[in-house]
């Protein structure tokens, strides 16, 4: 029976693949492949210019690794929950999932493939549930892998519910303009750290929507045409005001942790990532001499605790200008 939502010929090859596609071609061994080298500053910190000629500031000119992130693409396998009442079997659905995009925002086709099997009146608000854990449609599809299956084989096998909605773990969503209002939401308070809402509020109305309409339609340049602007600081700084970031622990029960951290220390250096983890999660860190107890992951990488937390907030945010951190177990086989 052909699985639903890709080729029959392609299903076999879903599950090989990385769960961050474009990263396959790069060894993934450390910041020096990403173009960090000795210098005491990021690479592209020097001004810039755009394909018109106008100065862009110290906005990184390293667009291959900025692409790298937006088209990450997750191998997914959606299935429908065994209890859900349906008049003919439901064939599972494939879909390679957008990293940097939300569940409800990339799935009407899953809904529409399920529901065609279904009672109309058996279709509520869909939710989905991975290995018992419901999944959190306001965390990127990127973070929410990294948290719950980056260590699992591929394609992620994600389980669909059309009832029983679980109000104590998910919040409802009931349209896109749920999404898009808790986007820019994201996207307001991590200016307010960087730049005191300064970029956000010059902006027009029509530039938050393109912000908004660049990452619905999986648009890479009409998105980064704007938010370049929240990525820029001025010349005389060494960075943001302070690094929008959120860090994410599957062992505990607090949703994540979020302080304030600049990205440039008293004596002038820039803090690294080993430095935000020893102020804000110590317990990540593994000791020189003790066994490596967890991962630190984004966007399904562990970038070297050496890396300056700046140059991880230019590159490697999400839509939604927050660094999104995972630490997980370290697996044991």
């Amino acid at each position: 029976m052909r699985a639903a939502g890709v080729r029959a010929e392609e299903v076999p090859v879903l599950a090989s693949f990385p769960p961050f596609l474009p990263w396959e071609v790069r060894p993934l061994v450390g910041v020096s492949d990403w173009g960090w080298g000795t210098s005491s500053r990021c690479v592209g910190c020097g001004r810039d210019e755009d394909e018109t000629g106008v100065p862009i500031g110290r906005m990184t000119d390293d667009k291959d690794v900025l692409r790298d992130v937006w088209f990450g693409r997750i191998p997914t396998c959606f299935t429908l929950y065994q209890d859900e009442i349906t008049e003919r079997e439901a064939e599972p659905y494939y879909l390679l999932l957008p990293r940097i995009s939300y569940l409800t925002l990339v799935t009407d086709k899953v809904k529409k493939h399920f529901q065609k099997v279904m009672r109309q009146e058996d279709v509520t608000e869909i939710w989905f549930e991975y290995e018992g854990t419901p999944l959190k449609w306001h965390f990127p599809i990127g973070l929410l892998f990294d948290l719950h299956a980056s260590n699992t084989a591929l394609p992620w096998n994600i389980t669909v519910h059309f009832k029983n909605f679980p109000e104590k773990d998910l919040l409802h969503c009931p349209s896109k303009d749920v999404i898009e209002a808790h986007f820019m939401a994201c996207v307001k308070e991590a200016d307010a750290l960087k730049h005191k809402s300064q970029v956000i509020n010059e902006m027009q109305k029509k530039d938050h929507k393109q912000l908004w309409m660049g990452l619905q339609n999986d648009k890479f340049d009409q998105f980064w045409a704007i938010n370049r602007k929240l990525m820029e600081y001025p010349p005389e700084d060494s960075g943001f005001r302070y690094i929008p970031f959120r860090i994410y622990q599957v062992t505990t029960e607090r949703p994540f942790i979020q302080k304030l951290f600049r990205p440039v220390a008293a004596n002038g250096q820039l803090n690294t990532l080993g430095d935000l983890l020893k102020e804000v999660c110590p317990a990540a860190i593994t000791p020189e001499d003790g066994e490596k107890k967890n991962q630190v992951m984004v966007h399904g990488i562990e970038p070297m605790l050496e890396t300056p937390v700046q140059w991880l907030s230019e590159h490697m945010s999400y839509p939604d200008n927050f660094l999104h951190i995972s630490i997980i177990p370290q697996p044991t086989d």
